[in-house]
């Protein structure tokens, strides 16, 4: 049987995000410690453990079909490499930074200075768009702690929290570019497995679409059922059902869940009770 090859990271935040979307999809992955290859018990996919940077050239060669990667690194090492699907999670920042102490005016003040980075080609690319030219100075590592030896005035990395630009006494400046998990392709997958990855797509599709949303249940007066509808926006149309007490209904709406809050406040004002809140486990449009 056909399976489709998908690589991942092999430890991290990405790595964990990356498998947790895979379990949600339904696929049960048997992959014990220090396995570097595991086969699905439940899907036709076979997943590959890497190190995140080698994982374009694997996606270029063909020895895997699919990657869940971060934005940043394709940007980085692999822009011929097409996206099926960004997924929402693992979101940072590839930025600028700093010492604290240092007075900054614009991009304008890296001129001539030393950029310490594990990402040259996004950084020269960004300064050249900016009319800059600085030294690069390429670290694959602890690339916060080059100013504070003296080995760089700068540095360009990812940026999720900004704890560890904090801890070093660094202050984030440019934002280039901004980053998630993403589903790539290798641009020699075979027919026969665009099939298998179109199945995949369906299931991921469903439960990005849950992860975005919130059911929600309540309890309306008739008389102002009209209001309270026309706050919900529902994936077609809200659904009203009779309660045993005349008068009074049951709305069954979606709500999204970045604007979950304010919709419940106006909820609330137009009359609504009871109201009941549940995670969406699938979302199948």
């Amino acid at each position: 049987m056909t399976k489709i090859r998908i690589a991942v990271q092999k430890s991290g935040r990405l790595n964990e995000d990356s498998l947790k979307i895979l379990k949600d999809c339904g696929i049960s992955i048997d992959n014990g410690k220090d396995q570097l290859k595991a086969t699905a018990m439940n899907f036709p996919l076979e997943v590959f453990y890497l190190r995140n940077g080698d994982i374009p050239q694997y996606l270029r060669d063909g020895v895997v079909d699919i990657a869940i990667i971060g934005e940043n690194v394709l940007i980085e090492k692999g822009q011929d490499i097409s996206v099926a699907e960004k997924l929402n999670f693992s979101k940072c920042k590839v930025s600028l930074a700093v010492p604290k102490t240092v007075k900054y005016n614009s991009v304008k003040d890296f001129e001539g200075k030393k950029i310490a980075t594990s990402y040259p080609n996004t950084v020269i690319e960004y300064l050249k768009s900016k009319g800059v030219t600085a030294d690069l100075h390429i670290i694959n590592g602890s690339v916060e702690i080059a100013p504070n030896i003296g080995l760089a005035d700068g540095i360009c990395d990812i940026v999720s929290s900004g704890s560890t630009l904090f801890k070093n006494n660094l202050k984030e400046v440019e934002v280039i570019l901004k980053s998630e998990a993403v589903l790539a392709v290798s641009p020699l997958i075979s027919e026969e497995r665009k099939e298998i990855l179109k199945k995949m797509q369906f299931r991921i599709k469903s439960v990005l679409q849950a992860r975005q949303n919130k059911y929600v249940l309540l309890n309306a007066p008739n008389d102002k059922l009209d209001k309270i509808i026309s706050i919900l926006p529902g994936m077609r149309s809200p659904t009203v059902l009779p309660l045993a007490e005349e008068g009074w209904s049951s709305v069954h709406s979606v709500i999204k869940r970045d604007t979950f809050w304010e919709v419940i406040d106006e909820l609330k004002k137009a009359g609504a009770e009871g109201i009941l809140v549940c995670p969406i486990e699938k979302m199948v449009m």
